[in-house]
This record gives structure tokens, sequence and C-alpha cells, in this order.
């Protein structure tokens, strides 16, 4: 753990750049995410589909959910659909008609345009039929695919879209993953009208003209809503297929947007927000870049840095996203809405922002991640990513062995039921289905019922071995980790956490108001001084601690020879420990004196029937107030300050005193060499000698001026 490696200095950097990246990385992505979702899209898109999914046929009471038959179809357009989209009178049916320019759905939602009814089919020898069956069958409708899509028009004395084949461009459409097939958005289509009579007549054209044939494949009816109340728009789309087995798979999608993204006050300080994410970014990458040039390949190593990429590359494709489909939806809507009696196709921006949010929903999920990151200061906390860390290898080893296990019963379980049993009807869906069994969710009676004997035996096994076994070796590894890694954190020393750095913010703002808890400071200063964890303290490292905490150097001496018993200035392993007893012990009985002050005062008949000695004085201890102690408190603080500027000042004197004893000396050193040189030239003339002594002197004096003139910079 590097984190017992750092002094307070990089501690308070890290905590610095930690929460810098902590405002950059998170608090942004959710702004404009949850600011452009609301539960209100859930309940909406549940009355629509409602509304079109679950609405009774007239005569078999099946809905569009149950539909089988191809007369399921057209039970649903002819009354589901046109009952769900022509809103023409009150509730009162047929007593009170809706206005016009007012025929909404559900009388709240105006449906843009109208709606569109898409068929796509396959060619007569997109098959082979085997030769045996030549003389007996001779059509043949292969699946869906592109190259067996029919291109050619169709139908008898017909004419009009609904009997055309047009391309994928010339309808500006796109694929569809469906239930058995991805079909193209080409096809021959019909535009139903802006009323219920002239809709039902072009249904009733269509059916009698033998729309649905047996190369159709898939029918689309696409339609879109607004509801100006809350501002959103739904893209609906509801799909009949037509297998080759024959009957029908329904399959429907709802896609509930905000394309207005900007209307209400809410909605432009969201657009702010987004402009500060942007903001953010930008200066991320800058970072980020600034620290692959200084780390190169090292950067790479540390997986919060591979995380801080993920999140700047989703972060840019959110920004990417949010532009285009703003661009994109301005420059489109006003085209789709220009003729209310054509088609309106929102699918390609219903499309493209769903992606927007898609994208943006997972960018928040990995910002999350970091918190981790920030809560790893914690050794509480940090026992989570090292237990993980640390048993990565075997898990991911014993993983290779897992999946080998539980892809042989995927495999197994695919050839044996999946003729029969819907959950193993393809590969991936077994496998999900084995997932689903490990949480305990399973139909028994499905795989019995498809194998009475090796369906038991197949659900037996895969209990036993993948469930019982294999699923619990994970578990095994893991709970080792964990014990192993909490027993290493139980014995390693409480170093500065990020609590006791939130502590020391708060007991700072505390002490401007006079009300600073010493006891934390100190104990945060010891926390601090020991910065190469050997266990001792010495008096320079408590020193430089305590007086950023504003002690003097009076209160500093006082306090650590009070616990230096042998006086070698340096706490040993034996003092400290007894020190921080001390410490501990004091603040206990802090606190229990603070819980005893804010106890409610006794009542006034207790008082009055207390000893006259305690009212006189005699024989107990006269109590004091909280008021009096704090303004005598306040007082010797100010003394023990006043005594601190004094000891400050007498230790610069005899710094002065110390400098000008030094000088005393080396004069006295200088005059000793220019005597000893006279006696030494005793030959020498008068003038001889003065002229030497004088340059002695003068020598002397140069060097008495250099050492004293203070050093210059660059030197």
């Amino acid at each position: 753990m590097q984190f017992h490696k750092l002094s307070s200095t990089r501690f308070a950097a890290a905590m610095s750049q930690s929460a810098r990246r902590a405002a950059r990385s998170r608090p942004h992505p959710p702004s404009f995410t949850f600011g452009m979702t609301s539960p209100t899209m859930y309940y909406y898109t549940k009355v629509l589909s409602d509304l079109f999914l679950d609405a009774p046929y007239p005569d078999t009471k099946n809905t569009f959910r149950g539909s089988t038959q191809v007369m399921d179809f057209w039970r649903f357009t002819e009354n589901v659909l046109l009952d769900g989209l022509y809103w023409e009178y009150w509730y009162d049916r047929d007593q009170t008609a809706t206005q016009a320019d007012n025929r909404n759905i559900l009388y709240e939602n105006r449906m843009l345009g109208v709606a569109r009814l898409r068929q796509i089919r396959v060619r007569n020898d997109s098959c082979t039929v085997p030769e045996n069956f030549q003389r007996a069958i001779r059509q043949c409708y292969d699946v869906y695919s592109t190259n067996a899509e029919d291109k050619s028009n169709f139908g008898v004395n017909v004419n009009g879209t609904a009997w055309t084949y047009f391309s994928e461009e010339e309808l500006q459409g796109g694929s569809h993953w469906g239930m058995i097939a991805t079909y193209s958005g080409a096809g021959s289509y019909q535009d139903l009208g802006v009323n219920r009579s002239v809709s039902r007549d072009i249904l009733a054209t269509l059916r009698e003209n033998l729309w649905i044939q047996r190369g159709t494949r898939a029918i689309f009816i696409d339609f879109t809503v607004y509801n100006a109340n809350i501002n959103l728009f739904c893209v609906i789309k509801l799909l009949f297929e037509f297998p080759a087995t024959g009957g029908i798979i329904p399959s429907w999608s709802f896609r509930t947007v905000k394309l207005l993204r900007y209307v209400t006050p809410m909605d432009f300080f969201v657009m702010a927000c987004e402009f500060i994410f942007a903001f953010f970014i930008i200066y991320y990458i800058i970072e980020e870049s600034l620290e692959i040039k200084t780390l190169k390949c090292a950067y790479f190593k540390s997986i919060w840095n591979i995380l801080d990429l993920l999140v700047i590359g989703l972060a840019l494709l959110c920004i990417g996203f949010s532009v285009f489909t703003t661009l994109t939806i301005g420059s489109k809507l006003e085209v789709l809405l220009e003729d209310a009696n054509k088609f309106a196709d929102f699918e390609f921006l219903g499309y493209w922002q769903t992606q927007f949010n898609s994208i943006a929903a997972v960018c928040v999920f990995f910002s999350w991640f970091k918190l981790f990151k920030y809560i790893s200061f914690n050794k509480t906390m940090t026992q989570l990513f090292s237990t993980l860390s640390r048993c990565a290898k075997d898990v991911g080893g014993f993983t290779v062995m897992f999946f080998i296990v539980f892809f042989a019963f995927a495999q197994l379980g695919y050839l044996l039921f999946g003729t029969q049993v819907r959950d193993f009807r393809t590969f991936i869906n077994a496998v999900f289905t084995l997932l689903r069994t490990i949480l305990g969710d399973f139909n028994f009676h499905e795989i019995e019922d498809a194998n009475r004997i090796l369906g038991p035996i197949f659900f037996l096994c895969y209990v036993f071995f993948v469930f019982f076994v294999l699923l619990n070796m994970f578990l095994a590894i893991i709970n080792d980790t964990y014990s192993e890694v909490k027993a290493e954190i139980a014995n390693q020393r409480n170093e500065f956490e990020i609590a006791d750095y939130f502590k020391r913010g708060y007991n700072n703002m505390m002490g401007k108001l006079g009300k600073r808890d010493k006891l934390i400071d100190i104990q945060n200063a010891l926390k601090l001084s020991d910065a190469n964890s050997d266990g001792m303290l010495t008096f320079d490292e408590i020193r430089a601690n305590l007086k950023k905490a504003n002690f003097s150097d009076m209160e500093i001496e006082m306090f650590f020879a009070k616990y230096d018993t042998d006086g070698n200035r340096l706490l040993e392993a034996d003092e400290v420990k007894r020190m921080l007893a001390d410490l501990e012990g004091q603040r206990t009985e802090l606190d229990k004196q603070i819980k005893k002050e804010e106890q409610p005062p006794k009542s006034t008949s207790e008082a009055e029937t207390r000893p006259a000695s305690a009212s006189s004085g005699h024989g107990s201890i006269v109590s004091v107030s909280f008021e009096e102690f704090s303004v005598l408190q306040r007082r010797v603080d100010r003394l023990e300050h006043s005594i601190g500027s004094i000891v400050s000042k007498i230790d610069a004197v005899l710094v002065k005193l110390d400098t000008m004893e030094k000088s005393k000396h080396k004069r006295r050193e200088t005059m000793g060499k220019i005597l000893d040189t006279i006696t030494e030239n005793d030959g020498m003339d008068d003038s001889t000698k003065r002229k030497q002594m004088e340059k002695l002197v003068r020598e002397e004096l140069e060097k008495w001026d250099g050492d004293s003139r203070p050093p210059t910079s660059g030197k």
C-alpha cells in the first residue's frame, strides 16, 4: 500500500489532486443524464404499450402479444390499431365528436403524420425442393435474408406503393433486428389515412387483394406520437414476423425519447452543466496527455489510469452524440412536420437519441467506480480493492476451468432440449438459462417433459458440479484472500486516514472560534511525524508538525519532555505507545466532561436541599461556570502566546550574542597573527614593518567584510 509511505505534504497533495479529479470525472455526467430522464418516460411507454399490445380482439379475445395466425394480423389492424390511432369521439362514444385538429391518442398524444405499413417478402425460388418432393411441392420460400429478398412488384390488377418494391435508400430506412432475422429497410409500403374511415377502406383493399402471401416474411407498423404536456416523443414499431414454419411471431419497440431537449428552465440548466462537463473533459484530456508524456509506458500500468482513459473516451462519445442529435433534430424536425398527411419517419432520430442515452449511462457507470480510488485512503474501505486485486490471478485461472464446464453443459442442454424447450432454443439462450438457474430461476418441468430420463440427469449434474462445487470455489478463493488482507490490515499501524484529514480541517475552522480541540491536533501531528514508519519520533519531526498546528515552542518542549523519560530527544516505541494511550485517555475524559456539561441543570428544589457547607464554600469545591472557564482559558492562551513571543525574541538576542562572540574571537586571532609577524621580522626597519602591518590589517579587514557580506543569488 503506497499510502503508508506518504508524508503529510504528499498526502495533502494527493488529497487535493483526488478532489480535483472527483469534481472533474463524476458529478457532471449524472447532471445531464438524469436531467434528460424522468419516471414519466416509463409511464408514457406503459400507457401506450397497454393500448396497442394488451387490447383484446373483438371475436377471439386474443391480444397482439398472443398473435399466432395470419388472421390475427387483420384482427389487430382492423380493430385494435384503428381504435388506438383514431380518437374521433369522447368517452361517450358516437355522441360527442372531437374537433378535427384535436383528435389525439388517449386525448393527449398527437400522432405526427400518418401510420405506415411496410412488408418484406422473399422469392419463390429462394430455396430448393428435394427431388423426392418436386412433383408434389412446386413452391419454396426460404427464411429471410438479403439474398432471398423479393425485389419485384406483385399483385394482380392493382397499383400503388403497397404493391411496388422500394429500396432502402428510396425509403430512407434502416435495418431492424427481429426475433427471427435482421430485416432491411426496403420493401413495399402503404400509408394509412388521417381518419378512421379512410384507413378502414385502405386495409379492406389490402385484405381483398391478398397483400399477405406465402412469400411475406415481415410486416412493420410504424408511427410516432408526441405529448406536449411532458415534451416527450414515442417512436413506435410493431412487427409481425411470418416465419417459414408458418404462423406469426409478434414483437414491438417503444422508444420514448426527449428530442426537444432545451425548453424549460431546468433544460437550460442541464445545458449549462453540459458545457461545464465539456470544459472539464478538455482540461482532463490535457492533464492526462501530460501524464502520459511524463510517465510514458508506466502510465498504462495503473488500472485507474486505464479507467480514466475509458471515461474520457465515453465522455467524448457523449459530447459527439449530443452535438450530432441536437443539430440533426433541428434540421430534420421541420422537414418531417411539413405535411400532416404524410408519414413522418422518426426512427432515425429515435435510434440515435437512444444511443446517446446508452453511452451516457455507461459513462456514469464507470465514473462511479472511481469512488473506490478516492476512498482507498481509508484502510477499511481499501479491503475490497485489495482483496480483489490480490485474488485476481487465482480467480482468473479458475474462471477458465469454470467456463469450460459451463459451456459444456450449455451445449449439452441446447442439443438435448433445443427443439422442444423455449429457453434452450439457441445456444445463447441456453447459456443465459443456465446462468438464471444459478440464481434459482429455472423451470424443471419443461426439461423433464422434453426428456423424462436425460432431463432430470442433466439438471442434477449441473446443480451439483456447477452450483455446489465450482461456484463455491470462487467464494472460497475470495474468502481466503479476504481473511489474509484483513489480518494484515489489523496488524498495521493506524496511519493518517481520510477521516483524519477532514477532522483536521474541521478543527482548524473551529480553532478560529476559540474552540480548537488540541488533542486532535496532537494526535494528527503524531501520525504525520512518523514519515518513515519506524515507530520512533524525533523532536524535530514532532516540532515541525506541531508548529503547523500553532503550538508554541514552550508547549512543544513541555509536551516532549513529559514523555522523553531518558532525555535522548527521541521517543522510542514504548514511549510513543504510552503517549498515545495517555492522549486517548485525555480524549475520553474530555468527552465525558462535555456530556456532563450538556446534561440539564438540577431543579430548584434540589438546589435548596443542598448542605449549607456547599453554599458557604467550606468542605466543598466551588463550581465555575463555563463562561468563566472560557474567559480564563483565553487569558491563559494569550499569556502563553505572549511568553512564546518573548522566548522567540530571546532566541534572536542569543543568536546575535553568539555571532558577536565569534567575531570577537576572530579579532583576537587576527591581532595575535599580526603581533607574531612583527616579532618575527625584528631585522626590518620601522618603515618596512609599518607597511607590512598596514598590509596585514587591510587583508584581515577585507576578509571580515567578505564574511559579513550576505551571499548574492546566482553564486
